[in-house]
C-alpha cells in the first residue's frame, strides 16, 4: 500500500490556495458528462451532492433514512467553530489550526488542519445566505460561545439545535438539485458494497430496505460520507443506524483504514439508566459555558441531594487540575476526570457513574430566563428523560462514546488508497489526530462537502476522463452476487441468538477493555473474545424473515458481522500503539499524576490498516506526521 498524502508545497498559509490553482479542472460544458455517486446525506454528503449538482455534474445520492433530514448530523447540539474572530478576541485562522493540531494531541496532518481552519470563515457566510438561523447579539450581530480547548470565543450556534439548522440549510440546497434533475435522491437505501473496476472505485451495490430489492449503481467516482464507527460499542449517542459498513466494505476492497483506535468519549452525556437502553443521550458541550462541573469532597455525601451539599465540600475537580481553562477542558481530558473521580468512590446517582453539572452560579448571577434562552432545549431534554428539574438540581452526567477521529485514510484530496473513491467528513481520518475540539465535526462536514471536494474531484475526474461502467458489467455481476451470498448466509444460519444480543455483547467488551482506559492485557482479552463471539455469531445467529421485503432483522445482522470484524481491528490498533495520546489512553503510558504521555519518536504517525483476507491478520503502515508549523510539545491545558 502506498501512503502518498500529496500535500502541496510552500508555506503552510499558501498550500490550499496554490493547490486550487494547480488542481486540473473539467470544463462546465464536459460536466455532464461525470456521474457521481454521493453515500450518505448529512452535513458532508448533502453538502457535497448539492454543491456538486450545482456544478453541473450528474449526482446520485443514497442514505438509509426515509429522508436526508434525520442524517445524524440533525443531532448535533452546540455549534461550529469558525475563525471569524467577531469577538475580537485573539482568534484568526492559525490559532484555530493550532488549537486543533494541540486538541488532536499532535496526532493530525497539519496540511488539511490549516485548510480546515481556513476555509471555516466561508462556512458561516454560506450558512447565513441559506437562512441557517444563528444566534445573534442585540445588535443583531452573530454571536459566539466557547468551547472546550479553546480560550477564544468562535463558535456560532442556533440554540441547542445546530445540527439540524445546519442540515436543514443543506438539504435546502440539496432539495434545489433534485428539483432541477442534477441529484437523484435514493432514500431507504442501505450502501452493502463497492464496485471496482482496474482498482478504481466505478459504483456501488444497494439493498432497498423498504423492499429487499438489491441494486447496482455505477458511476465515475464515489464519495463516501458515512459518519463514524461509534456504534461499535453498541451504546454511544449515536443513532441507533449509525454503521461502519460502508467504510469497512471500502477497507476490504483495498481502503486503508487510519487510526481506528482514536475514539471520542463525550464527558456530557446521560449516564446509562438499565439494560433496556439501546443508546445514549448527549448533553452539549456548549452546557460547559455555564455549568459547573464537580462531585462531593467526601463519599459519604453522594447518597445526599446535591443541594444540601456545602460549598466546601464540593470538588470543581476541572477548576482544581485545570484553571487555565477550568471546565472547558478538551473531551478526553474532562471525560478521564470523571472516570477518575468515579473510580474513587466519588461518582453520584444509580452505581457511581455520574458527576454533576450545576447551574446554580449561573441561574444567581444571570437569572434563570437567560439559561433558559440559552440551553432550554437541552434542559427540556433532560427532564423528558430523568424526570429532573436542572434549574433546580444539578444535572448528572458521565463520559460515553460520542465521535470517531479515525477514519479511512485519505490524502490532501479526500481521496482514499483507491483511486476514485473519496471520503468526507467523519468517515475519513485525516483533521482531528486523536481527540476532537467540540464544535469542530460540522466544520469538517461542511468544509469538505462545499469548499474541499469540488475542487480535488474535478482534478481527479480531468485526469481520470468520463466513462462510468456498464450495469451489467462483469465486476458488477461479481459484487452483485458476492453481496446476495452474504444476505443469504445470515438468512440460513437459523441458530438463537439475535444480532442485537451480539452486539450488545460486542459493546460490553469494548467498553470494558477498549473505552476510557486500555492496557495490554486487556486488549488481548478483548480480541480473543471478540473472535470467539464472532464465530458464535455464524454459527447461533437468527434472522426471521426473508431478504425478499422490509426486515429491519437482517440489516442489523449485516452491520452487527461488520462491528464484530472491525471491533478486532480497533482492539490490535490500540494494542500496537504503545503510548497515551488524546482519546487513545494506555493506563502503562501516563505521568504520575495520570495525564496520558505520548510516544513522539516511535508513534508521530497516522497507524494505517491494510485488509489481507478473512483468515489473515491485517497489514500496518504508517504515514510520518510531520510538524513545521506546530511545535511538538506536551499538551497542557492547567
Amino acid at each position: 500500500m502506498i501512503l502518498d498524502a500529496k500535500i502541496p508545497d510552500g508555506p503552510i498559509s499558501e498550500k490550499w490556495d496554490n493547490h486550487r490553482f494547480s488542481s486540473k479542472l473539467v470544463n462546465p460544458a464536459n460536466k455532464r458528462k461525470y456521474k457521481i455517486i454521493v453515500v450518505g446525506s448529512g452535513l458532508a454528503g448533502g453538502a457535497a451532492a448539492a454543491t456538486l449538482g450545482e456544478l453541473g455534474y450528474n449526482v446520485d445520492c443514497f442514505c438509509y433514512q426515509d429522508t436526508p433530514r434525520r442524517a445524524h448530523s440533525i443531532a448535533a447540539q452546540g455549534g461550529i467553530n469558525a475563525a471569524k474572530n467577531y469577538q475580537n478576541d485573539g482568534d484568526s485562522i492559525h490559532r484555530l489550526f493550532y488549537d486543533t493540531v494541540k486538541g488532536g494531541d499532535f496526532r493530525s496532518r497539519e496540511a488539511n488542519v490549516h485548510r480546515l481552519a481556513q476555509v471555516s470563515v466561508n462556512i458561516i457566510d454560506q450558512c447565513v445566505a441559506q437562512g441557517v438561523p444563528f444566534a445573534r447579539e442585540y445588535g443583531g450581530l452573530l454571536a459566539n460561545r466557547s468551547f472546550g480547548g479553546a480560550q477564544v470565543s468562535r463558535t456560532f450556534y442556533a440554540r441547542g439545535q445546530t445540527g439540524q439548522q445546519l442540515l436543514l440549510g443543506a438539504y435546502s440546497a440539496l432539495s434545489r438539485q433534485i428539483a432541477t434533475g442534477q441529484v437523484k435522491m435514493h432514500t431507504r437505501c442501505e450502501m452493502l458494497d463497492l464496485v471496482t473496476v482496474q482498482g478504481h472505485a466505478k459504483g456501488i451495490i444497494t439493498r432497498n430496505l423498504a423492499n429487499g430489492d438489491i441494486k447496482a449503481w455505477t458511476a465515475d467516482a464515489v464519495l463516501l460520507c458515512t459518519g463514524g464507527y461509534g456504534n461499535a460499542y453498541y451504546l454511544s449517542t449515536n443513532a441507533v443506524g449509525c454503521n461502519v459498513t460502508a467504510a469497512f466494505r471500502a477497507y476490504r476492497h483495498g481502503a486503508g483504514f487510519a487510526n481506528p483506535c482514536y475514539t471520542q468519549i463525550h464527558p456530557t452525556c446521560i449516564p446509562v439508566s438499565g439494560d433496556h437502553q439501546s443508546k445514549l443521550t448527549l448533553m452539549s458541550e456548549s452546557l460547559r459555558n455555564d455549568g459547573r462541573v464537580w462531585v462531593p469532597t467526601n463519599a459519604d455525601d453522594c447518597s445526599l441531594n446535591p443541594n444540601d451539599i456545602p460549598e466546601d465540600d464540593r470538588d470543581y475537580y476541572l477548576e482544581r487540575k485545570y484553571p487555565s481553562f477550568g471546565n472547558l477542558a478538551p473531551r478526553d481530558i474532562s471525560s478521564r476526570s470523571a472516570k477518575e473521580a468515579c473510580d474513587d468512590g466519588r461518582g453520584v446517582g444509580s452505581g457511581g457513574r455520574g458527576v454533576y453539572l450545576d447551574f446554580s452560579d449561573a441561574i444567581s448571577r444571570l437569572g434563570e430566563s437567560t439559561i433558559r434562552e440559552r440551553y432550554g432545549n437541552l434542559f427540556q431534554m433532560y427532564e423528558r428523560i430523568t424526570g429532573e428539574n436542572a434549574y433546580q438540581r444539578p444535572m448528572r452526567i458521565y463520559p460515553a462514546i460520542h465521535y470517531t477521529m479515525g477514519g479511512l485514510w485519505v490524502d490532501y484530496n479526500l481521496m482514499t488508497t483507491i483511486p476514485g473513491c473519496f471520503a468526507l467528513g467523519e468517515a475519513n481520518f485525516s483533521d482531528h489526530g486523536a481527540n476532537r475540539l467540540g464544535a469542530s465535526a460540522l466544520m469538517q462536514g461542511l468544509s469538505d462537502g462545499y469548499f474541499v471536494i469540488p475542487y480535488t474531484i474535478g482534478d481527479y475526474l480531468a485526469n481520470a476522463g468520463a466513462g462510468s461502467v456498464s450495469p451489467d458489467g462483469p465486476e458488477v455481476k461479481v459484487a452483485l452476487d458476492n453481496v446476495k451470498q452474504r444476505l443469504d448466509a445470515l438468512l440460513s444460519i437459523d441458530g438463537k441468538r439475535t444480532s442485537r444480543s451480539y452486539h450488545k455483547h460486542l459493546g460490553q467488551i469494548m467498553w470494558e477493555y477498549a473505552g476510557m482506559a486500555r492496557n495490554e492485557k486487556g486488549l488481548k482479552k478483548a480480541i480473543g473474545e471478540i473472535q470467539d463471539l464472532r464465530e458464535d455469531f455464524h454459527k447461533n445467529l437468527q434472522v426471521p424473515g426473508s431478504g425478499e421485503s422490509l426486515n429491519i432483522e437482517l440489516e442489523r445482522a449485516g452491520r452487527v458481522r461488520d462491528f464484530l470484524q472491525f471491533g478486532e481491528l480497533l482492539c490490535r490498533d490500540a494494542l500496537d500503539r504503545n503510548e497515551s495520546c488524546g482519546g487513545h489512553f494506555r493506563e502503562e503510558y501516563q505521568t504520575d499524576d495520570g495525564e496520558a504521555t505520548r510516544d513522539d519518536e516511535n508513534f508521530a504517525h497516522a497507524a494505517v490498516w491494510e485488509f489481507n483476507g478473512d483468515e489473515e491478520t491485517p497489514q500496518r503502515h504508517v504515514e510520518d506526521l510531520q510538524f513545521d508549523n506546530v511545535k511538538l510539545a506536551v499538551r497542557s491545558y492547567k
